[in-house]
């Protein structure tokens, strides 16, 4: 998956809402057929979601298209994915998963919609969020559940699901979640899922708690974050583009390294640290990042 700083949730009975969220610059959308859409809504936002991702598509924009179905215990994924798995869309982001036999099952679905309708054989991919208790207990497995899945997330969020089911209280320091979200990224990152993004932040007007709180994930591993504000996307964005100075420091040490290399040293030191073929690669992965950061 590409390095996505910013995901926007827009409610999917909210078409107009699609471009808004374009607009603020964010790396993806996520078109919302489960929590913000009224009960009474949600057949009428599925055809909605079609239209969007149609619209959009034919517009060409940079952003890429998810949507979130409702979970598969709801009743209503079967329909969704019927409506929305078309051309133009990227992926689906798994609500209230509960096991790796959940996300196979799923990954069958997908693949016979899109044999059906000639879509490219595995252009689907799948953003799983944890936020059930069974799902935590069982995150490893449905990380390699299938090769569909790009990327994870989940525990964190005052009042949500997750918290509810687990029964923390939130707080912006994210001690009672330090665990959970460090076992999200350990079972992306030894499943290759390089990007796992974080999520989500609820207070609107805090933007430095916001500040804060993705730094503070970002430090932790997560390369991107999941919002609900278009007012997020400009600070997402920045939090998770490592910055020139890191990139130039990074360079140099990439130079001083390669430099020592060819003088026959498998060590130098570069600027008062000790730094060998180890500390060469991180550099260049975190050169990597931002140059595909700046080429999405």
């Amino acid at each position: 998956m590409k390095p996505y700083r910013s995901m926007l949730f827009v409610p999917g009975h909210k078409p107009s809402w699609a471009e808004k969220a374009i607009a603020s610059g964010t790396d993806a959308v996520i078109l919302d057929l489960e929590d913000s859409v009224p009960a009474a809504d949600k057949a009428d936002a599925r055809k909605t979601v079609r239209e969007t991702i149609e619209r959009l598509r034919a517009q060409g924009v940079r952003a890429d298209i998810w949507v979130r179905p409702n979970s598969v215990d709801s009743g209503l994924f079967g329909a969704d994915v019927e409506e929305v798995v078309t051309p133009g869309l990227t992926g689906l982001f798994l609500p209230k998963v509960f096991d790796a036999e959940e996300i196979v099952r799923i990954d069958a679905v997908v693949s016979h919609i899109e044999g059906r309708d000639g879509i490219e054989a595995g252009a689907v991919g799948l953003i799983v969020s944890y936020e059930t208790a069974v799902a935590m207990a069982h995150c490893e497995e449905i990380a390699a559940a299938s090769p569909r899945v790009a990327s994870l997330l989940g525990a964190t969020g005052p009042s949500a699901d997750v918290g509810r089911e687990l029964g923390f209280e939130f707080t912006p320091e994210g001690l009672e979640t330090l665990y959970l979200r460090s076992r999200i990224v350990l079972a992306a990152r030894a499943n290759g899922l390089h990007h796992p993004v974080a999520g989500v932040w609820q207070d609107l007007a805090d933007l430095e708690g916001f500040r804060m709180f993705a730094e503070g994930n970002r430090r932790l591993g997560y390369r991107g974050i999941v919002l609900i504000h278009p007012s997020h996307v400009a600070l997402a964005n920045e939090v998770f583009t490592p910055s020139p100075a890191k990139v130039d420091h990074y360079r140099r040490m990439i130079a001083a390294f390669r430099e020592a290399e060819a003088a026959g040293s498998g060590a130098v030191d570069f600027e008062g640290q000790h730094i060998d073929l180890a500390h060469a690669k991180t550099a260049e992965g975190i050169i990597e990042l931002a140059e595909a950061v700046a080429k999405n």
